[in-house]
């Protein structure tokens, strides 16, 4: 038995344990363990927090997402019944100016009536006076003449204008 390798590697093992043992190197590997195990709980912790935040962040984002979308809706229809006011509004105030323009023509016309009525009643005291006065300058003679003349002309003009 002494001269099998077995036997001396066993006896060897043993010593190293041993010394392993005097020297606390279990303490070191079961310290390197605790730290290691210490290290991996915190990082899984760190991943579960994480985790959550990241969840929380979903959650959040997808509300202000929905809150977007209804915001959204809610500008595009008030844009629409903008839209729609603005064109009754246009509508309407296009009717008035419509009104107000046929109203104005109206009145133009009724004034260029008035105005031809006027120089028609002007053409015709100025042929009345004119055809007075080649009557009476022809059969009146004289400084009555020039009298009467002048009182007709003013008599026709005052009474045509």
């Amino acid at each position: 038995m002494l001269h099998e390798a077995e036997f001396w590697v066993a006896v060897a093992f043993v010593i190293l344990l041993g010394v392993f043992g005097y020297f606390g190197v279990h303490r070191i590997i079961l310290k390197a363990l605790d730290t290691r195990s210490d290290r991996i709980r915190k990082e899984l912790d760190d991943a579960r927090r994480l985790k959550e935040e990241a969840l929380k962040l979903v959650a959040e984002y997808r509300a202000r997402r929905e809150s977007a979308e209804r915001e959204a809706q809610d500008i595009v229809a008030s844009a629409k019944a903008e839209a729609e006011r603005i064109a009754v509004e246009a509508k309407a105030k296009m009717e008035d100016f419509v009104a107000r323009r046929t109203k104005s023509a109206e009145n133009k016309i009724t004034q260029a009536e008035l105005q031809a009525v006027a120089d028609v009643r002007a053409a015709a005291a100025d042929a009345a006076v004119a055809a007075a006065t080649s009557v009476l300058s022809q059969t009146v003679k004289g400084s009555v003449a020039d009298g009467l003349l002048e009182k007709g002309i003013k008599d026709v003009r005052e009474k045509l204008n």
